[in-house]
């Protein structure tokens, strides 16, 4: 099975904390770092130095633009691909299904697209758009029905419940149709995953959860003719040595205040989503008296996600113990994996050049 490694863009900020540190009398934490083009340009290399495949640029109201960034960090890259996540509904899909072309084209067909249709109901409210969360992922599904239409060719017509397509479509086919990942833990994403995902994406759960996750999508594609490859979001806290590895582990967990891990869960418990639910469930109802107390699986840490949305978990030991744990997931039938660190330029060099070679 060829593996599929992806690094990550922090067009919101990155720093060496799980949250901005400004817990001393209200001092700026001064090792937060803002997601200026100089300092995404530097991911962006290190990332492709190392050999990642390509680069996810997240999506979200904190976050600089995707499309935008993604047009301005090829011109200072050669062969990186950008993984760029984007809310499906905010525009039409033939005007996206343009967009993207261009994109391709400007960037030699460097452009994937994470379909992401949004889990918190303020969030998509603050966008415009006040769709249910179940109708919003109808919405995508015709979405990427019409773009994929629109990539086609001229002449191309839709009918559908939200968007309709009259004689349109690019002015000739797209030579290189980028791949669709595609996450959500709910049965509504969950279908429109298996219709129209190349890769379905999971985050860091443990093998047991993500085995039966597997099997289940594996079920849904295959009935509607289709298969699947499957990704998984983690974040690598990796070290030379297992006790290394965990005491920064311990030092990201000990910066975290009681008001701050509380304000962050009341955030978090108020999200519509299936994926954000279950990350929550993995460390509910725990004591945590140590580090390791939210050590939910060999190697796999529940800590960041008490302060994080979305992917919550991270593999923290030594180079090979993360190697191995990501082999563990590889054979599970895992074969893309999307990965960050704290901060994510310094340990897009240490994971490269350190644990992505021991996994091959």
């Amino acid at each position: 099975m060829t593996v599929e490694f992806n690094w990550f863009l922090p067009t919101s900020g990155d720093g060496r904390h799980l949250k901005d540190n400004t817990s001393i009398a209200g001092v700026r934490d001064h090792a937060r770092r803002e997601p200026t083009p100089d300092y995404l340009v530097q991911i962006a290399r290190a990332a492709e130095a190392v050999g990642f495949h390509a680069a996810l640029i997240p999506t979200g109201a904190a976050c600089e633009d995707g499309w935008l960034t993604a047009a301005a960090l090829a011109q200072e890259t050669q062969w990186l691909k950008f993984l760029v996540a984007f809310r499906p509904g905010l525009e039409l899909p033939a005007y996206a299904a343009q967009k993207v072309a261009s994109l391709q084209e400007f960037t030699a067909g460097r452009v994937l697209l994470n379909v992401v249709t949004g889990g918190d109901q303020d969030q998509q409210e603050a966008y415009g758009d006040f769709l249910d969360h179940d109708t919003r992922y109808a919405r995508t599904a015709e979405f990427l029905n019409v773009a994929h239409r629109a990539w086609q060719g001229p002449g191309q017509h839709y009918d559908g419940q939200y968007f309709r397509l009259e004689n349109g479509g690019l002015r000739e086919p797209l030579n290189v149709t980028p791949a669709v990942y595609f996450g959500g833990a709910s049965a509504a994403a969950e279908q429109v995953a298996a219709q129209h995902a190349d890769v379905y994406l999971l985050w860091g759960e443990t093998p047991e959860m993500v085995r039966e996750r597997l099997a289940r999508m594996q079920a849904l594609a295959k009935a509607h003719g289709r298969s699947l490859r499957y990704g998984i979001r983690l974040h690598i806290i990796a070290r030379p040595t297992d006790g290394e590895a965990w005491a920064e582990a311990d030092r990201l967990w000990r910066a975290l205040t009681p008001q701050t891990i509380e304000r962050a869960r009341t955030a978090l418990s108020a999200s519509q989503s299936v994926g954000q639910a279950r990350m929550l469930g993995l460390n509910a109802g725990k004591t945590v008296q140590q580090v390791r107390d939210l050590e939910i699986a060999p190697n796999l840490w529940a800590g960041v996600g008490l302060v994080r949305g979305g992917a919550g978990t991270a593999l923290v030991g030594s180079y090979q113990q993360v190697a191995d744990r990501l082999s563990e997931y590889r054979d599970l039938g895992i074969d893309t994996f999307i990965l960050s660190g704290y901060p994510n330029l310094e340990e897009a060099w240490r994971v490269g050049e350190n644990v992505i070679g021991r996994v091959h």
